[in-house]
């Protein structure tokens, strides 16, 4: 497939396009208003053809009526004017590559970088990462907790820089993410570069001197793993689905360091839903993506094994069923939390055997949505169900040490009267 792009600055006017060669070529007539497509009489059956107006003319040819020699484009103005002859690729290469590097078709702003560190999973991510230092047993410092999501977020938004910095050629086949802001021009690759390294250490910054050291190594380890480990096996092995599940569970951890200093059996216990919870979430919404995941080259398990991609959504979603059962007898949480989460994964696991048996659009888009509403629901219960509050014990103290002072000065009192009598 021949692809021809003519850029001109006189697109308003009416142009005819025509690419000379012998009898097998077909004119295309165009104008930016309404562009009209012609097909060709002898190549309906593979034709193919595709015109932008973003600035750019992009004819598409199939391989039926390509040449042996490159083809001739011509632009014919109605005013009169001589012929638009487009460059060469090594022209192109030569006179922009430095100006693709450094130079941005429009000013930078705060938006684009946003689109750029992808903001609603940044977002995610730093949730998660609060709801651990909230779940944790240790007192709540408002400080800290604003630091620690600070740096999460900022270490967050570097990782997905650098994610979209190598993908921009696979993004660019992908309709979900070729509008993306590195596909299409919006800001440089040295942007990108600059922006992940200034956001990047200031997020480990913060996170080491603000927060705890064992918080910013976790943090820093996260982003390795995803944009040195996760990000380049996607195109080798189905198996980054399980290294971007480890990614996903670490952010939650990270927020219960910050507040307890350590790892203990509750940040495994939010690690261990937050693993399981990415495979029904992912697994369903690469389901509707499979022709773009192949275009792109990925290897999902949607692509190459459909059936182990829908016994796995299922199989986590009874792991997580099974880890909430665990959390009251570890003495994570409270009896509550395995009796109020029970119906909500149960639910959860029926979407996942429907999506199962029927392998469907309809049962994956259910299944992804509402593992969307899932995973906030089951932090808020395990949020309300933790069995230490530390502001309530500290009120018992409170109460108590009153209730001993008071019992002594009745006793000095009891003791003064009777010395008296």
């Amino acid at each position: 497939m021949n692809i021809f792009v003519i850029r001109s600055s006189l697109l308003s006017r009416h142009i005819n396009i025509s690419c000379t060669y012998a009898q097998t070529f077909c004119r295309k007539h165009a104008t930016k208003a309404s562009p009209q497509i012609v097909s060709p009489e002898n190549h309906q059956r593979d034709e193919k053809v595709e015109i932008r107006f973003d600035n750019s003319i992009a004819i598409s040819l199939p391989q039926s009526v390509t040449p042996r020699s490159p083809y001739v484009l011509s632009v014919e103005e109605r005013l009169k004017s001589p012929p638009v002859i487009p460059p060469t690729l090594q022209d192109v290469k030569k006179n922009t590559a430095g100006d693709l590097w450094t130079k941005s078709p429009m000013p930078a702003n705060l938006q684009l970088y946003l689109k750029l560190s992808k903001i609603r999973l940044t977002s995610l991510v730093v949730v998660t990462s609060m709801a651990g230092y909230a779940m944790a047993p240790a007192p709540f410092d408002i400080t800290t907790f604003l630091l620690c999501s600070v740096g999460t977020g900022l270490l967050s938004g570097a990782a997905n820089s650098i994610n979209q910095f190598f993908e921009v050629p696979f993004d660019a086949q992908m309709s979900r993410t070729r509008n993306r802001v590195l596909v299409k021009g919006m800001l440089t690759p040295l942007h990108a570069v600059a922006f992940a390294t200034v956001a990047g250490a200031t997020g480990f910054s913060i996170l080491n001197y603000g927060v705890n050291e064992l918080t910013a190594v976790l943090g820093l380890t996260n982003l390795i793993l995803y944009t040195t480990i996760y990000t380049p096996m996607k195109r080798y092995s189905i198996l980054n689905t399980w290294v971007g599940s480890i990614v996903g569970a670490i952010p939650p951890v990270m927020g219960w360091v910050a507040c307890t200093g350590q790892v203990d059996t509750g940040a495994w216990i939010l690690a261990a839903l937050l693993y399981a919870w990415q495979f029904p979430h992912f697994n369903a919404l690469s389901w509707n993506l499979r022709p773009d995941y192949s275009r792109a080259g990925y290897r999902m398990m949607a692509v190459t094994d459909p059936q182990l991609c829908r016994r796995v959504a299922l199989r986590y979603t009874v792991a997580i069923a099974g880890i909430s059962l665990l959390a009251p007898a570890l003495d994570v949480t409270n009896d509550w939390f395995a009796l109020t989460s029970l119906p909500l994964n149960a639910y959860f696991t029926y979407l996942a055997w429907k999506f199962y048996k029927k392998s469907d659009s309809n049962s994956s888009r259910k299944l992804f949505r509402f593992s969307l509403l899932h995973l906030p629901l089951l932090m808020v219960l395990f949020l309300f169900s933790k069995k230490r509050w530390i502001f309530l014990e500290k009120d018992d103290n409170t109460q108590k040490a009153t209730k001993n002072i008071s019992s002594e000065l009745m006793d000095k009192l009891r003791l003064s009267k009777s010395e008296t009598a």
